[in-house]
């Protein structure tokens, strides 16, 4: 499947599927708070989807039985959301959550504190972030696939946190994952040549510790090998002739 370069129809499809899912992690976002379960959050944030005229993308998706991706401390990805899993002072939790809009799909991840949290969390989340506009500095017109891998591994690294190899971006269109698989750290060669109209899932998964994972017997839930903490940060972008635009 080659990666498809996006109408300017498609275009305003997925700034549309993008703006409503950027409300809905608003509205997650303010639920957070030491007390609440991840299953409250996740039929929070499957409501408001619908209610915004969207329909869940993660929802049955490969059997995935929720509609918010919930992963707390050293989840690094896909937890299933669990009313007896309730958070608590001090935790971090990242919401990832997928959005249809008229057939087209947006993606984004956040990373949260819950309540108070320590210095060492705090810094993780900004590293998480910084990393992802480390890497889009690089998404533009003309550039080139992997720049955008080695600058968020490079970041994160060099800052003393570990890059998890075993996830990675992707295209994004009318299916929520699409060519080309996009790592977050660096690779061979310099990757495929980037076209005004491409649109990415770029999504920098990092750990306080070691970048190693393990996968949870649910089939699901990606924790941190060594127990650390971990943080995601992810938007949905649209290569242009300038800057990426983030539709998220």
């Amino acid at each position: 499947m080659p990666v498809a370069v996006k109408t300017q129809k498609e275009i305003e499809l997925m700034r549309e599927a993008g703006k409503r899912l950027h409300e809905v992690h608003l509205v997650m976002r303010d639920l957070i708070k030491p007390g609440i379960s991840t299953a409250e959050i996740d039929a929070c944030g499957e409501r408001t989807i619908r209610q915004l005229g969207g329909i869940p993308g993660f929802k049955n998706y490969e059997g995935f039985p929720a509609a918010i991706c919930i992963s707390v401390n050293d989840e690094v990805v896909h937890g299933i959301p669990d009313p007896s899993r309730i958070l608590k002072e001090g935790d971090i939790v990242s919401l990832d959550a997928g959005l249809i809009w008229n057939g087209y799909h947006a993606d984004a991840a956040r990373t949260w504190g819950v309540g108070r949290v320590s210095d060492e969390a705090k810094r993780l989340m900004e590293v998480t972030e910084e990393s992802f506009f480390e890497g889009i500095r690089h998404a533009v017109s003309h550039g080139h696939l992997y720049d955008i891998s080695r600058a968020i591994g490079e970041y994160a690294s060099s800052r003393g946190y570990g890059v998890v190899e075993d996830l990675a971006g992707h295209g994004i269109g009318t299916h929520l994952h699409e060519p080309p698989v996009i790592p977050n750290y660096s690779h061979k060669g310099r990757g495929m040549l980037l076209l005004a109209g491409m649109t990415f899932a770029i999504e920098p998964m990092i750990n306080a510790g070691t970048g190693e994972v393990t996968w949870s017997d649910d089939g699901w839930t990606v924790r941190t090998k060594d127990g650390s903490l971990s943080a995601h940060y992810e938007n949905t972008i649209l290569i242009t002739d300038g800057e990426a635009e983030l539709l998220t």
